[in-house]
């Protein structure tokens, strides 16, 4: 008998069996509680490489010798009257290309992420996404060897309880 064991590959991707994989649809509700976000709609983006994250702004400071990043993000689409105001480390900065082509420099920050009952640390970049109908893109470095895709699916893991923000 094949006994199932979680391992971790060496991009720090998690690689369960197939069958111990969470189901999700192409499109979730994603939590990121550091940056108190409770829930923040996502596509779930094999195309992507690195998982991304609108930021309207962001600003650059040091804080104890540590190089942060002051940002703000408007959760919910189509609702600019709301803001949250966040504020992370800062583990890189890089360029990064878009599905249109286009090449920009983000900052690139580390939080956990929570998809159901599962929460783990996600690199993620910081960009403008105000313009596009999710305010994050949860990328394949995130998503490989934790999750099966179904692309036919949506919002498999629920949908969060109302109010969301203020």
């Amino acid at each position: 008998m094949v006994r199932a064991v979680e391992r971790a590959a060496a991009d720090g991707e998690v690689l369960r069996p197939r069958s111990q994989r969470i189901s999700v649809g192409w499109r979730e509700w994603v939590g990121l509680p550091s940056l108190g976000l409770p829930a923040i709609k996502a596509k779930m983006d094999s195309g992507a490489r690195t998982s991304a994250l609108h930021a309207f702004f962001v600003t650059l400071f040091t804080e104890r010798g540590r190089t942060r990043v002051r940002f703000g993000i408007h959760p919910l689409q189509g609702r600019r009257n709301i803001e949250v105001i966040c504020i992370a480390d800062v583990l890189d900065r890089r360029l990064v290309t878009d599905s249109g082509g286009h090449t920009e420099e983000r900052y690139v920050i580390v939080e956990p992420v929570q998809l159901g009952n599962e929460v783990w640390p996600v690199e993620i970049t910081l960009t403008d996404r105000d313009t596009m109908r999710f305010r994050m893109l949860l990328g394949r470095t995130a998503m490989g060897g934790r999750m099966s895709v179904d692309p036919a699916e949506s919002f498999l893991l629920g949908r969060p309880r109302r109010p969301l923000y203020g």
